[in-house]
């Protein structure tokens, strides 16, 4: 294993890692200055597919960061390379989702009342910051494995981890909150 940490080609992904954070929040945030769909359509697809189309991929990327996590516990790094992966690859498609979606469709609001009001909105809440958050430190966590920077890989994974489980795990709670609402 050192002799593979010693002959990795180290590379400087950090002018890309901020390139990319800020391009993607500043992307996703003018979706919401868009024109939206006056029939509630693209293509003559109804756009509420979509928001379950997400929480299907937020699925799938929990379910591949979980594996990768139990990967690296069995100290399976070429399997976990290969979920983190998967879940890069599942939260992109997601990304593409969202923006076609926020760009197009009204926003929609809660119609639920009570504590289940304010426990949506805490759900809500903290899963928009640390969506914002995830995006340079999951790319940040992924530039030190690719380069096998293994003790800062995992100093910034011990982070990035739980955070990114999170997230993808709430943007399920809340689609399934705000789904009777479409």
């Amino acid at each position: 294993m050192s002799n593979d940490i010693n002959n990795v080609k180290q590379r400087n992904y950090n002018p890309l890692i901020w390139f990319l954070s800020i391009f993607i929040v500043g992307v996703i945030l003018g979706t919401y200055l868009l024109p939206k769909s006056a029939d509630g359509t693209i293509g003559g697809m109804e756009l509420t597919v979509l928001p379950m189309l997400n929480a299907i991929l937020n699925s799938f990327t929990f379910l591949f960061l979980l594996t990768a996590l139990i990967m690296i516990k069995k100290k399976n790094i070429k399997l976990h390379r290969s979920f983190i992966i998967a879940a890069f690859v599942t939260t992109f498609l997601f990304f593409i989702s969202y923006l076609t979606y926020h760009s197009m469709a009204e926003s929609t609001s809660y119609g639920g009342d009570g504590a289940m009001m304010y426990i949506y909105y805490f759900i809500l809440i903290t899963h928009i910051v640390l969506a914002a958050l995830i995006v340079p430190l999951a790319l940040i966590t992924l530039g030190r494995g690719l380069n096998m920077k293994v003790e800062k890989h995992r100093k910034i994974a011990r982070w990035t981890m739980p955070i990114w489980l999170y997230v993808s795990f709430t943007g399920v709670l809340v689609y399934l909150m705000i789904s009777p609402y479409y």
